[in-house]
């Protein structure tokens, strides 16, 4: 946790998707930091102190959300969970466009809506870019994967002309006892991970504990508003990051995975996020200051990779069922 002075006491914020990777983490680090945390459960709302939000409604409006510091949304069907087939795409789109623009339109049914709107979104927004460097200002790529990004960011636009100060989070990829490290810790434990394709490609990412901070810093800060890079300021190819997670088990990264039996396996998954290259810059963050908790990758894998073999692990993923 970073020092008590940088934490701005007593803050009333609620949580979807909080049995997700992020949002498990962000209940537990912000309680800690003495907020007071809801976790919003999925459901019509009833009686009692959880507040609750239907994704398929946008008439579901919860009086506990009612003057809230921030309302955090984490909420969202897993991304690189499973191929994508039609059905597929059609629940990633319902669990975060839909989802999302309800819960804009429920929020606006509120006679005071929170001050902040934090949004967990994805760099998936630029698509592949190769070596180019990518700002918060950079038009939207091509692909599936920035199509619906574009489409889940605009989804709660409608809280601008509320005065609701909305802040979306471009995540890139977290790094964490969880998530996509905990998908890849048993090959990589067994010594049986490598590179994907020739490696080159640019992951930009960032640590558990900084994106908690993140948040906390979108809800305080009025500073930041809009689109914002939550990367580390130095990204890595992932030649570099799969020795790095070897390294972190104390293996080698020496079977790689074509690219082409890549694309066969996993078809659009593999082309827009495997092999995809996003290499981002954290503009947004920087001007406002913002000090990194873990900026060294390999010690943030070896910490991962610890917390995983003691069998600490937040729930995996974004959570469907929030």
């Amino acid at each position: 946790m970073h020092a008590a002075s940088s934490v701005s006491p007593g803050l009333r914020l609620a949580v979807t998707g909080s049995s997700g990777f992020i949002g498990d983490a962000a209940v537990r680090s912000l309680r800690l930091q003495g907020h007071d945390v809801r976790r919003v459960r999925r459901g019509r709302p009833g009686t009692g102190d959880t507040p609750a939000w239907d994704p398929s409604s946008p008439d579901q409006a919860d009086p506990r959300l009612e003057g809230l510091d921030g309302l955090i949304h984490c909420a969202g069907a897993g991304i690189a969970d499973r191929r994508w087939t039609s059905a597929r795409k059609a629940v990633l789109r319902s669990s975060r466009v839909d989802a999302s623009r309800n819960l804009s339109a429920a929020i606006a049914r509120l006679r005071r809506p929170p001050a902040a709107f934090v949004q967990c979104a994805a760099i998936g927004w630029y698509g592949d870019q190769g070596d180019r460097w990518l700002v918060e200002s950079d038009p939207k790529g091509s692909g599936f994967l920035a199509d619906l990004c574009a489409d889940w960011e605009h989804a709660a636009a409608g809280l601008d002309h509320l005065g609701v100060r909305r802040v979306v989070l471009r995540l890139g990829m977290v790094i964490g006892p969880g998530g996509a490290v905990a998908k890849m810790a048993p090959l990589f434990r067994r010594g049986l991970g490598g590179r994907l394709g020739d490696g080159s490609q640019w992951i930009s990412w960032i640590a558990l504990p900084d994106v908690v901070e993140v948040i906390r810093r979108s809800v305080t800060d009025p500073r930041l508003t809009g689109p914002v890079n939550a990367v580390t300021p130095e990204p890595i190819t992932n030649r570099d990051f799969t020795a790095a997670l070897a390294a972190a088990f104390s293996r080698r990264a020496w079977l790689p995975a074509p690219a082409p039996a890549l694309r066969c396996l996993a078809g659009g998954l593999a082309r827009e996020v495997l092999l995809a290259s996003q290499r981002c810059r954290a503009h947004a963050l920087q001007a406002v200051g913002f000090q990194y908790q873990s900026p060294d990758l390999p010690e943030t894998l070896k910490m991962a990779a610890i917390d995983l073999s003691r069998g600490i692990c937040p729930r995996r993923g974004f959570a469907e069922r929030n």
